[in-house]
This record gives structure tokens, sequence and C-alpha cells, in this order.
């Protein structure tokens, strides 16, 4: 016994490759793929902002550790941008500090404000 088919079934047609055009083949591999890599780019933003947090937590010892030679200061300040570009709890944490303490935004330089923050410095009141 033979089973019939509807005339939807025998009008519905599967696409065949040659039927998808080259844009569509390469944005089905593009949502393929695209959780994969933006898992990746999330897991590398959080060990950037934590290698940031680890560079703010040497930089005090080593800055102690050594007085004369300017070393503490450059890794403090890599370790701000690093934090500051690649963790929102970490933008936060530095906008909180500068609001309780504004001395320190007039310390920092213009174009470290622009790195971490994407914005000029604040005039003062």
């Amino acid at each position: 016994m033979q089973a019939t088919k509807t005339i939807f079934e025998m009008m519905a047609r599967q696409p065949i490759d040659s039927d998808i055009p080259e844009q569509a083949r390469i944005n089905q591999a593009r949502r393929r793929f695209g959780a994969v890599t933006m898992g990746l780019h999330v897991a590398m933003r959080q060990c950037l902002a934590a290698l940031g947090a680890f560079l703010i937590a040497m930089a005090i010892p080593i800055g102690i550790l050594t007085p004369f030679l300017p070393i503490g200061l450059p890794l403090a300040i890599i370790g701000v941008v690093l934090l500051g570009r690649n963790a929102v709890w970490g933008r936060r944490w530095m906008e909180g500090m500068l609001d309780r303490h504004p001395r320190l935004e007039h310390f920092a330089p213009n174009w470290l404000m622009r790195a971490v923050f994407g914005r000029d410095k604040r005039p003062r009141s």
C-alpha cells in the first residue's frame, strides 16, 4: 500500500545547495559559529579585566619596593585602562571613585580619561 501525498507536499520542493545564494550561505555559517565566537569574546574580556585588576594590585607593592624607579605607576595605568575598557563593574567602580574623590580626575591626564571612559575630563567646579 502506497502512501498518498497531498498536493502541498507534491508542490513543496526542498532547496538544494545551488539554490541558496552565496551570501545566505555565509550568513548561515556566521549564525552557526556566532555563539562560539561571542563566548570567546566574553571570556577574553573577562580575562583582560582580571589582568587589569591584578596589575593594579601588583602596582602598589612594586611601587613601594622600587621607590626610585617608576615601575609601579605604568603598571597601575595599564591595569586601570584594561579594567575600565573590559569590565562594566570596573568602569562603575572607577566612576564611583572619581565621584567620591574629584581630585583623582584632576590628576588624571586627558588621554587617560578618553582611553578608559571615552570622555574628556569634567570641568572643575
